[in-house]
């Protein structure tokens, strides 16, 4: 038996055609034809299973032969924003076993520590989609354009919010345990500092548009495992029982 393929095709149901870099991968590299089988996801919850009807060298025809709409394994919406490591490989990996984990959506927030200014978002969305690809997700995380701390903690959003942080003059709560009792259903923002972390001025801005400060714990985390320690405590509280 062959092992399924899996195709990332944004509004697949609205298509007939791969997208052309999944043409590529489905033509140059996995020799697929017509009448071959493979499995279609748009990100948005849904997989297809589909017959490749037609191909060419650089186009690959399909016909949608069923729907699949598996339920959420989580419940509520995980948002992370975490300020960008120097060495970007960092944060890609964080990105990629996010994704595997689950969550919803990635933003990219310059704090006053950071110590990178500039990040290819598209490769990261790249990176996501890969690892939406090869968990085999129905739901493809958001990746946002790095924005400036102020923009983003002034920026309005559903549900609750938190700002990890290590001052000790700055009195935290337990995410894990904020986020057990909220017992799913709500929406979540976590955001995750610099190396540096956020400067107290940050953490009191932010504090003053509605976030709770928060720790992850007693150890210090470099910044992609924090990250990828809130994504994990979040599935943890928000999974399907």
């Amino acid at each position: 038996m062959k092992e399924a393929r899996y195709f990332y095709v944004p509004q697949a149901a609205e298509r007939t055609e791969l997208p052309a870099d999944e043409a590529v991968h489905a033509l140059r590299v996995l020799r697929l034809q017509s009448g071959d089988e493979l499995f279609l996801m748009d990100g948005t919850g849904h997989f297809y299973r589909a017959e490749i009807t037609a191909t060419s060298s650089k186009h690959c025809l399909y016909s949608i032969l069923e729907t699949i709409t598996p339920p959420k394994e989580w419940v509520g919406r995980i948002h992370l924003a975490i300020a960008p490591t120097k060495m970007m490989e960092r944060i890609e990996w964080m990105a990629e076993k996010a994704t595997e984990v689950g969550f919803d959506e990635l933003s990219f927030v310059n704090c006053k520590f950071s110590e990178r200014k500039v990040i290819n978002t598209a490769r990261v969305d790249r990176i996501v989609v890969s690892a939406v690809k090869q968990s085999r997700k129905p739901y493809k995380p958001v990746v946002n354009d790095l924005v400036p701390f102020r923009d983003f903690v002034s920026t309005p959003r559903e549900g609750r919010k938190f700002i990890a942080h290590c001052y000790d003059e700055i009195a935290r709560s337990d995410l894990f345990g904020q986020l057990g009792q909220m017992g799913g259903g709500d929406d979540v923002t976590i955001m995750v500092g610099p190396e540096g972390d956020f400067s107290v001025d940050e953490v009191r801005l932010a504090m003053q548009h509605g976030f709770e400060p928060v720790s992850l714990g007693n150890f210090r985390l470099r910044t992609e495992t924090a990250g990828l320690m809130a994504v994990t405590m979040a599935q943890l509280a928000f999974r399907k029982k």
